[in-house]
């Protein structure tokens, strides 16, 4: 058995957050390291990049944004935004930056090991390039491009399909419509969220076991989609 313990780098200048989180992050797994700076983070993902990193938003000496950009120049792991800010803007311009999610303060210890545990996961996946995915008696299976329900072949136009399969190649984390948009239709239609959310409702009307009440693709209002599909 291995002794591995996962290093979650956590950038906050708020003792409390680290007083807290710390011993919880320990206590499920993890190894916390502490930095309460951007520069001093940045500093510590250089030097042994972190299997994931907790980033927040309002640190004195650089906008976590900007970090953020920074950091997803040479650091590929999973970045979870924790922030006090909580407009839409806010979340939309840190995802579009690269992170992998985003926790409103104040936070509950439990969610936030949630979606830790998502990214890691997504980030495992990614490296694996697991080709086929299922949720339930959906299959997906990303390299024949084919959807199939109890052996069933569901049939998507190439739009739909592109759409679903950004969905889930970003598994559990929020991809926004910016970046749905851009991927499926092009940069010229990144403003086109209307058109987006008539294509999803279509989406779910194929894949979701009850079209009325989504549990594949979740809604982040103003945001952008989550797959839960696994």
């Amino acid at each position: 058995m291995s002794d591995y313990k996962p290093r979650i780098l956590v950038i906050d200048d708020e003792p409390q957050i680290h007083r807290f989180l710390g011993p919880a992050l320990d206590a499920a797994g993890y190894e916390p390291v502490r930095a309460d700076t951007a520069t001093e983070g940045l500093r510590e993902i250089a030097r042994k990049p972190p299997d994931a990193v907790v980033l927040d938003l309002g640190l004195p000496d650089m906008d976590g944004k900007d970090a953020l950009a920074k950091a997803r120049a040479f650091y590929e792991g999973p970045i979870i935004i924790l922030s006090a800010r909580d407009r839409e803007t806010e979340k939309i311009d840190a995802l579009d930056l690269g992170a992998d999610d985003y926790v409103e303060k104040p936070f509950g210890v439990g969610e936030l090991l949630a979606r830790l545990r998502v990214a890691l996961r997504h980030r495992l996946q990614d490296q694996g390039a697991e080709p086929i995915v299922t949720s339930g008696d959906l299959t997906i299976d990303l390299v024949k491009r084919l959807i199939t329900r109890a052996g069933e072949v569901i049939r998507l136009s190439p739009r739909e399909y592109d759409l679903l399969a950004q969905l889930v190649r970003g598994s559990g984390k929020v991809v926004t419509h910016k970046q749905l948009l851009t991927a499926v239709w092009g940069p010229a239609h990144e403003h086109d969220v209307q058109y987006l959310r008539v294509f999803v409702g279509q989406l779910r009307q194929k894949v979701e076991p009850d079209p009325s009440a989504p549990a594949l693709i979740l809604t982040e209002p103003g945001v952008g989609y989550r797959w839960m599909g696994g």
